[in-house]
């Protein structure tokens, strides 16, 4: 079993390995200084109703095969889609997503938390997550406002540096397959803990499950922790708006395509 509330700066590190983006990945000093930065607080104190944050990454590629949209130049890389309090959502439909709150986070916000599929207009997206998940995760004090939520959303994904991580441990965009097991075995030895990892189902004339979402679990003290415990039900993953299919979830045992950008789709 592995240990819960794992410390982000206990984060193993990697097998060395060329990465496919290197103008997305810190240098290995630059990545060690971010994994030994502080992390936010909490006051002990609070009490809140959800038990866990969720740093939920997604697959650009396989976004848009959700919703049966032909994206124009997605990212190649894993993007944000959300940092989610599990087990509540739109806890304040009063307080309203403001832009202004978050000008100085946008040079960020548009390469790692994109609207994939509105790439021309980010700001509904964003007002989405902040309304039904960034309102729960502000009950949170370093997490209470909007630029505090989406800048922590996006420390996070920094330190996790998941592009870099399946980078160095060989697992990259492949017309070939993956074993689901392997991907979480191999993400639990560098993190210390157990990722969710989430897939469309094989559609009429496919042989195999798509990749499309990770997450990465926290502690309402931001430490790494179990995204599913043993004897703990699994939780059906977020259904898309606009998905046309059946929508991701979490992945069956066995193979999986973990599709590359610009790739004929062989299998």
């Amino acid at each position: 079993m592995q240990p819960d509330g794992v410390p982000l700066a206990g984060i193993k590190e990697a097998a060395s390995a060329g990465p496919r983006h290197p103008e997305l990945l810190a240098s290995p000093a630059a990545f060690d200084a971010v994994l030994t930065q502080p992390l936010l607080t909490l006051n002990a104190s609070d009490n809140h109703e959800w038990k866990k944050l969720i740093m939920v990454h997604h697959w650009p590629v396989t976004v848009c095969k959700e919703v049966g949209k032909d994206c124009r130049d997605p990212p190649d890389y894993w993007t944000i889609h959300g940092l989610w309090p599990d087990k509540a959502e739109e806890c304040n439909r009063s307080w309203h997503f403001n832009f202004q709150e978050i000008k100085d986070l946008l040079p960020e916000m548009k390469m790692y938390w994109p609207d994939v599929l509105h790439p021309l207009n980010h700001s509904h997206f964003w007002q989405h997550e902040w309304e039904k998940h960034g309102t729960c995760a502000a009950q949170v004090d370093t997490l209470n406002s909007q630029k505090r939520y989406f800048g922590g959303g996006l420390d996070l994904y920094q330190k996790l540096a998941l592009n870099s991580m399946l980078q160095k441990l060989g697992i990259k965009p492949s017309i070939n397959y993956y074993q689901i097991s392997d991907i979480k075995d191999a993400l639990a030895s560098i993190y210390g803990v157990i990722p969710k990892v989430q897939c469309l189902p094989p559609e009429s004339g496919e042989e195999v499950q798509t990749i499309g979402q990770i997450e990465v679990c926290f502690t309402k003290g931001l430490q790494l922790r179990n995204c599913t415990e043993p004897g703990e039900p699994e939780e059906p993953a977020s259904r898309r708006p606009g998905a046309g299919g059946p929508g991701l979830e979490v992945c069956e045992d066995g193979p999986a395509f973990y599709p590359p950008p610009d790739e004929t789709r062989k299998h």
